[in-house]
């Protein structure tokens, strides 16, 4: 797909802004600024999985989680309600600071306010495109955090937490979750949260 000349200024803008996340990732023996690294694995997760993606949702995809570092969970109650509290304040703040940069590069309104919708993840089960950013989201969650968040929590827990991943993705989400190389611990735990 080709993109205007006014997407790769605002990816870059959205790159230079998560490449200063002071926390740190590393991947195959180098250090990466975290939401750096995460707003690549979902572009490049985009490209395979809608490789025809619109430039509106190429964009909301580079930056769902940016800047994602200045509103930390801590700021917010360390139970349900202040996790749900924190998530809906992170979905307005990146949807924000995406628009800014995207007007500062020049996008009309109409661009601006789809991919505002996009990050906030409106309308999922019903907008085609919200729904695809939703199984690239789960789909790099699965691939690249899924086994080093599942260590040593209860294995009843991560089923829970997979079936709740699941749940939101589209049947072409699952198939390509099934086709992700998991280890064997990680594959079980696919398995069984698919079962039951």
């Amino acid at each position: 797909m080709q993109y205007s000349h006014r997407f790769q200024k605002a990816i870059q803008l959205f790159d230079k802004a998560n490449q200063q996340d002071p926390n740190q990732t590393d991947f195959e023996g180098i250090a990466y600024p975290k939401e750096f690294l995460y707003a690549d694995r979902m572009s490049k997760r985009l490209k395979t999985f809608a490789p025809e993606a619109s430039e509106t949702l190429a964009l909301a995809t580079h930056a769902q989680h940016i800047c994602r570092w200045e509103i930390p969970r801590t700021n917010f109650a360390m139970d349900r309600k202040g996790y749900h509290q924190w998530r809906n304040e992170l979905k307005l703040f990146h949807a924000k600071t995406a628009g800014q940069m995207m007007n500062e590069v020049g996008y009309q309104q109409e661009d601006i306010e789809r991919v505002q919708f996009l990050i906030q993840k409106k309308k999922i089960k019903t907008d085609a495109e919200t729904q695809t950013l939703e199984d690239v989201i789960c789909l790099v969650f699965l691939e690249f955090y899924f086994e080093d968040f599942a260590k040593n929590k209860e294995e009843e827990k991560i089923v829970s937490i997979l079936q709740k991943t699941l749940v939101k993705m589209s049947e072409k989400g699952k198939a390509a979750a099934m086709e992700i190389d998991f280890s064997n611990h990680g594959e079980a735990l696919i398995k069984k949260a698919l079962a039951t």
